[in-house]
């Protein structure tokens, strides 16, 4: 019983082992989790056409991660934002790393910072 426990104590430490986990591109599950959903906003964005409606926009984004509406008079308008590029490296998501989509009564009429500036115009 002695040499079992001897035996087991001593090649105990040589059946350990160290397994690293590599992503198919070298990069940890976190950020090409993130990169994945930014490069994926930055296709579907660069694909949409003017005129869509906020509903197939939604649907073809899912949920912004911000979102604003105005209205005035009978003419609404909406931004939603979306994350397109990391700036901060902090975990969180800012405004400034968001591409924003304009929407003018439920039509989509520009996307980017020049869209937004001609709405606050």
């Amino acid at each position: 019983m002695k040499y079992l426990v001897l035996a087991s104590a001593l090649t105990l430490p040589l059946l350990t082992g160290c397994v690293v986990a590599v992503g198919g591109e070298g990069k940890s599950d976190y950020s090409s989790s993130w990169e994945r959903t930014h490069e994926k906003n930055r296709k579907a964005i660069a694909n949409m056409e003017i005129g869509k409606e906020y509903q197939h926009v939604i649907n073809k984004l899912g949920t912004p991660n911000f979102s604003e509406l105005v209205k005035q008079s009978d003419t609404e308008y909406r931004v939603l934002y979306y994350a397109t590029n990391s700036i901060h490296s902090d975990g969180k998501t800012t405004k400034d790393e968001c591409t924003p989509l304009v929407f003018k009564n439920n039509q989509l009429t520009g996307w980017g910072e020049h869209a937004l500036e001609r709405l606050k115009n």
